[in-house]
């Protein structure tokens, strides 16, 4: 890589919207990019295409950020002006299953970066100390679970109900803590759920449009009413940059695609583009639609106000559910090699999140 340019450190860089933030960066900057990943079964070098041919401007550190020395080694190689750290855990199923490695990942590894990006930062000269920025990437989920009415502001009071969710909150924390304490200059931006291209087929959408493609049953959790707010992923990496770049010190920031929608609603819109996009000859393919048992602590409703981020920093997203939504599925029929890949690579699309007891992880 050029040492004559910035760097960024992006953690988790090899996840869904780590990839995204790292396409985004190449596409439309001169940074250079460190993508540090541990690369575990939900990474993919495949959802940065650019990278072969920025080699100039991207490197790869196959590390786990729970490994002090390793972080210290790359913070002294590469001398970073910015950290991104979005490497954690994040499938909400899993965590009910197995929460020991999201309390190791999204706590522990989040504490180890920390105490690097300080030493680190610590060692810079006075004008380096100031423009030095670490944003840490969370999510809506810290907050809880809403009424039918209201949305999350930065203001929210904190109330997890997963494991997964909670162990976000901690790190949330941390990295609140750190800049406090510390002084090391932080932001934190909480996001609602992404979707788009690129993304692990785990995740709802990406689930749903594989198992309709195979004429699968498509389970919907309990009654199918639960909310989210869906973020087209390219405009969350459109605002991380914003915020890394203009965000205050200190402050926290709401990313919301305002597109509150229940999740039999997303699954019947999918079942519709799948159709007129590439029919079925089997007819409807709602027809696939099933439903199944909710998952323990399932949240009811999540829907972000991110009028602070629009207002002060001037970002704005600029898909719709619909035109985002259209744009994924066309992806996810263009580019089955991906997904496919994935398949074949052994991992199977079964029920998780039954809460069954599990003695490795303590639950």
């Amino acid at each position: 890589m050029s040492q004559n340019r910035s760097t960024i450190f992006v953690t988790g860089g090899a996840g869904f919207i780590g990839s995204a933030v790292i396409r985004h960066f190449l596409d439309t900057t001169d940074v250079a990019i460190v993508n540090i990943d541990k690369l575990t079964y939900a990474s993919s070098l495949d959802s940065i295409p650019q990278a072969a041919a920025q080699s100039a401007r991207y490197a790869l550190a196959t590390t786990d950020i729970c490994d002090a020395a390793a972080l210290q080694a790359l913070f002294a190689r590469y001398r970073p002006q910015a950290v991104i750290h979005l490497a954690a855990e994040s499938h909400v199923d899993r965590s009910i299953d197995g929460p020991q490695a999201f309390i190791t990942t999204n706590i522990n590894g989040t504490f180890t970066l920390l105490q690097e990006a300080l030493r680190h930062w610590r060692a810079l000269t006075p004008a380096e100390r100031k423009s030095f920025r670490l944003l840490h990437v969370s999510t809506d989920e810290v907050f809880g679970s809403l009424g039918p009415e209201g949305a999350f502001t930065e203001q929210s009071p904190y109330a997890p109900n997963s494991p997964y969710s909670a162990s976000k909150a901690a790190s949330d924390h941390l990295v609140r803590a750190w800049c406090e304490t510390y002084e090391l200059p932080c932001l934190i931006s909480n996001c609602s759920n992404n979707y788009g291209p690129y993304q692990f087929p785990e995740k709802l959408i990406p689930h749903m449009i594989i198992k309709a493609l195979a004429e699968e049953p498509l389970p919907v959790y309990g009654d199918g009413q639960n909310i989210r707010d869906w973020l087209y992923v390219e405009d969350h990496a459109r605002a991380l940059h914003t915020i890394l770049a203009h965000g205050q010190i200190g402050e926290t920031y709401n990313v919301g695609g305002r597109n509150e929608r229940t999740n039999l609603n997303v699954v019947e819109t999918l079942c519709g583009l799948l159709d007129r996009q590439q029919p079925s000859d089997h007819g409807a393919r709602s027809r696939l639609i099933s439903f199944v048992a909710d998952r323990p602590g399932h949240d009811r409703r999540y829907a972000i106000d991110a009028t602070k981020l629009e207002r002060e920093l001037g970002w704005r997203a600029t898909e719709n559910f619909d035109s985002g939504l259209a744009k994924t599925v066309r992806w996810y029929l263009a580019n089955r090699p991906w997904w496919q890949s994935i398949q074949n690579s052994g991992y199977e699309a079964k029920r998780l999140g039954l809460a069954a007891p599990d003695r490795r992880s303590g639950a």
